[in-house]
């Protein structure tokens, strides 16, 4: 397979010397990066498609293994409270170890887990009481590799593709994750309408992991590429893991964007998990709910990729994040605001829109924003730490809207399953949730500052090759 060069160059590392000496080292990007990025985009399709597989059925999950909802909400909440302690263990694995050792073992987490929750409904094997234990077992293996895949886009991004494309990759591979949980939240209602559908949808599901378990097996190959597609490739000699802990705990643009960003991330989980029960109290539909779920996702998902290629062509990470951290605090206001009242149908459906708009644009930016910012600290590091903040964060917001809601005896048009205790109320939630977001918007805004640490070194770098005179060019592989 023929394979594409870029015609750049850059000196080799070594013991200073006569610059004409020096011999220069060309840059040069492999098509088989593409093959990496689809593995990486359908394990992180794969692994959110599993960690959201009963949240749309779990009546008739709960049903069908005879166990209570509470008890099924644990099958999500996993994820959530192990990523936390094995984060840091991911970052350490993908710095270490390297992207083909943390591809490849998060396939396999995934793959086992997914084939472990379908021993579940195995009939012949006569499992009895253990049937949930076996179910939560590979939701915990699948829980396990969710650090390894979210982390691996940045890693992918930086060793595999040039300045001018990283963004997008970065862009693509993290976008996956949302796309799964959009599959997911499509497709399981769609399989299942009894619960007698449960093997059927367990099953369907492991063909993805298993899928991108083969792939990453049989084709991931090589730690790094033989030749490094640009400057920062070749020069990101990734600190220690301790040592790079350090450097961002002590870099202050990093704890901001960390503490922000990762704050952005958490109330993104809440809303998504809270948005039917916000709106049925009002006497909207699961199915509206549902859609305004599906816009959230999929306007987010257009904005992601409008932006990441808009900030590949100009580099302006800190403006066009600032920019749609403020549209989206405002989002998140009209959103609180509108959702007090009932028959706003179009108004919400078009704020979830904008809301996913503008929220999820950020993400990929930020990720890459990241990795300038802390160069040359290894890029599993710098995006794990921002992923295990908003996991703490989404934990803490989420028991606080709970607490903060109040219970109502009398709510005639309410859609939701109206238990002993009463409907609650979200109005003072969802005004909370929109006053978090629009402090920490306006703090980010005013308090973040950085350098293109990882710009400026491929910038030097390149300035240095110019006053050698030395120009190579890659030959056709």
């Amino acid at each position: 397979m023929d394979e594409e060069t870029t015609g750049d160059s850059e000196t080799l590392l070594e013991k200073p010397g006569p610059a004409l000496l020096r011999k220069p080292v060309l840059f040069r990007t492999y098509r088989r990066r593409w093959f990496l990025l689809v593995v990486v985009c359908l394990l992180n399709c794969s692994n959110a498609m599993l960690w959201l597989t009963f949240a749309p059925v779990a009546d008739k999950t709960a049903a069908y293994f005879h166990i209570s909802m509470d008890t099924i909400n644990w099958l999500s909440l996993v994820y959530l409270l192990i990523s936390i302690p094995f984060g840091l263990v991911a970052t350490w694995i993908l710095d270490t170890m390297g992207l083909k050792c943390a591809v490849i073992l998060s396939a396999w987490l995934n793959m086992v887990g997914s084939v472990i929750r379908t021993f579940s409904v195995i009939g012949f094997l006569s499992l009895g009481s253990l049937t949930y234990t076996y179910l939560f077992i590979g939701q915990c293996l699948c829980a396990l590799a969710q650090p390894l895949v979210i982390f691996s886009p940045t890693k992918l991004a930086a060793l595999w593709f040039p300045d001018h494309q990283r963004t997008t990759a970065n862009m693509i591979s993290s976008m996956s994750n949302p796309l799964g949980i959009l599959i997911a939240n499509l497709l399981s209602p769609a399989l299942v309408s009894e619960k007698k559908d449960i093997p059927l949808m367990l099953g369907l599901y492991a063909v993805p992991a298993v899928t991108a378990c083969i792939l990453a097996t049989v084709g991931v190959h090589d730690k790094v590429p033989p030749t490094p597609p640009s400057a920062s490739a070749t020069l990101s000699t990734s600190q220690p893991f301790f040592t790079g802990l350090k450097m961002l705990l002590r870099n202050k643009p990093y704890v901001i964007l960390m503490v922000c960003f990762g704050a952005g991330i958490g109330m993104f989980t809440c809303f998504s998990a809270l948005l039917e029960q916000i709106l049925c109290i009002k006497g909207y539909s699961d199915f509206f709910a549902g859609l305004n779920g599906a816009l959230f996702t999929v306007f987010g998902l257009l904005g992601a990729f409008l932006l990441g290629l808009y900030v590949d062509k100009t580099r302006k990470f800190i403006e066009s994040t600032k920019v749609c951290f403020c549209l989206t605090a405002l989002a998140s206001i009209a959103f609180a605001v509108m959702s007090r009242f009932r028959n706003q149908a179009i108004p919400l459906a078009l704020i979830s829109s904008l809301f996913g708009f503008f929220g999820f644009s950020i993400y990929p930016v930020a990720m890459e924003l990241a990795v300038e910012c802390s160069y040359p600290v290894g890029e599993g590091t710098s995006t794990g730490l921002i992923f295990v903040s908003s996991q703490i964060q989404g934990v803490i917001l989420m028991l606080l809207l709970q607490a903060l809601t109040v219970q109502i005896s009398a709510a005639p048009f309410s859609t939701c399953d109206i238990e002993e205790g009463g409907a609650l109320d979200w109005t003072v939630s969802t005004l909370v949730m929109a006053g978090a977001c629009s402090v920490v918007a306006c703090f980010y805004v005013i308090f973040f500052h950085t350098d293109y640490k990882r710009l400026h070194a491929e910038a030097s770098n390149a300035t240095s090759i110019n006053k050698i005179g030395t120009e190579a060019t890659a030959p056709e592989a």
